[in-house]
């Protein structure tokens, strides 16, 4: 009977199985990792796959048109929503504040916008742009117009500005406007560093 150390010394490297480990890059790239045994030791090979090739990711691909009404007068939304004209028109839309990195406006001679550059960084200071924002809001509003705001995924950045908007304008704990918030759009989440940010936030 063998005894289990001279079963180790017996084992060979060989007898392993080879690993191949499938990635999914943020972009939306899928890459497979590969490990092997070699002359000069192991060496690692990624190989990027074809779009065609399954490796148990599906991308969705469907668009998010769900649009959060907070308010009449103020609706919180992914750039989907904000580029497609039958959601905009549904919901009676005459103003979009964009908050997005890089995302065009789609309707310029029908619609009022107000762009901001902003980064879904949680060191990006998210109420240094409250008050502009805000201004823009109440500028709907005196108007007797509807404001959509939109990010890139209507998670983060928009859903920020509206919690923000929210306590300096209506005098709301963060609490209470995060929870408004997120009643009107489940999938709103704040990047932590925001999160933090709008805790703190004494208007």
């Amino acid at each position: 009977m063998h005894s289990l150390a001279q079963e180790i010394q017996g084992f060979s490297k060989t007898r392993l199985k080879k690993q191949c480990t499938h990635v999914t890059t943020v972009m939306g790239k899928r890459l497979v990792e590969r490990r092997r045994d070699g002359a000069e030791g192991e060496t690692e090979e990624v190989e990027e796959l074809e779009e065609e090739t399954g490796c148990g990711f599906v991308q969705d691909k469907s668009l998010d048109l769900q649009v959060g009404i907070v308010r009449p007068f103020l609706l919180l939304a992914s750039q989907d929503a904000a580029h497609d004209i039958d959601t905009l028109q549904r919901y009676k839309v005459s103003h979009v504040l964009n908050v997005a990195y890089g995302v065009a406006n789609l309707f310029p001679d029908q619609l009022v916008y107000k762009t901001l550059h902003i980064l879904d960084l949680p060191d990006t200071d998210i109420t240094s742009y409250l008050g502009d924002c805000s201004s823009f809001i109440d500028q709907a509003r005196e108007q007797s117009g509807v404001v959509l705001v939109h990010c890139n995924a209507g998670v983060s950045r928009s859903s920020s500005i509206v919690i923000g908007y929210l306590m300096l304008r209506e005098g709301l704990s963060f609490d209470d406007a995060y929870r408004q918030v997120k009643q009107a759009r489940p999938s709103v989440c704040p990047n932590p560093g925001f999160y933090q940010q709008l805790q703190n936030y004494k208007p």
